[in-house]
């Protein structure tokens, strides 16, 4: 008995650890990697980008909506592994009137259009097709690193600027309840 409440005892412990070093890894990524990253409450900087097909896209056009910039590349290896999380909340909140637009720092066309048909991303997507670091867009939002993903409410504030989908996802499950 005194054994399997010592073992009871230990699985419970590192189970506690476990979650806790869950929960830290979540912040430090933000702490590291989303420093620099438009602050919360600050107007979002409009930008007027083209599509692959070349047509013309103002952020501005999306008034009185919330809206998800999904900052990423074809050739971004963190951001192919986020890449189902952020069309799975694409499938679930733009049903709810959430709109996407995927920010590509792609420079190569061919490449950026093949990566949206293989991870199924159907929200609109946007580029300057320079160098991540030469970006005006880079440097509007103050992005270091991708993936980072920015919130904007109805207001054309921004909510939530992370590296974290999970982030968003409890964020735009708060915004739309019914």
């Amino acid at each position: 008995m005194k054994r399997e409440t010592i073992m009871l005892a230990v699985l419970l412990f590192v189970g506690a650890v476990t979650e806790m070093k869950a929960q830290e890894v979540e912040e430090d990524l933000d702490a590291k990697y989303a420093t620099e990253l438009v602050k919360p409450g600050t107007a979002a900087p409009d930008f007027e980008l083209k599509t692959p097909e070349g047509e013309t896209f103002r952020l501005s056009s999306l008034t009185d909506r919330i809206v998800v910039l999904d900052f990423w590349a074809s050739w971004c290896s963190d951001c192919r592994r986020d890449a189902p999380e952020v069309v799975k909340l694409y499938q679930t909140y733009h049903p709810k009137g959430v709109e996407f637009v995927g920010v590509s720092m792609d420079t190569d066309v061919e490449a950026w259009q093949n990566a949206v048909k293989q991870y199924g991303i159907e929200y609109l997507q946007v580029s300057e097709l320079k160098k991540f670091k030469e970006t005006a867009i880079s440097k509007a939002y103050g992005i270091k690193w991708i993936p980072s993903l920015v919130v904007i409410g109805k207001d054309g504030k921004v909510l939530l600027s992370t590296v974290l989908s999970e982030k968003v996802g409890r964020l735009l499950e708060e915004l739309t309840r019914e």
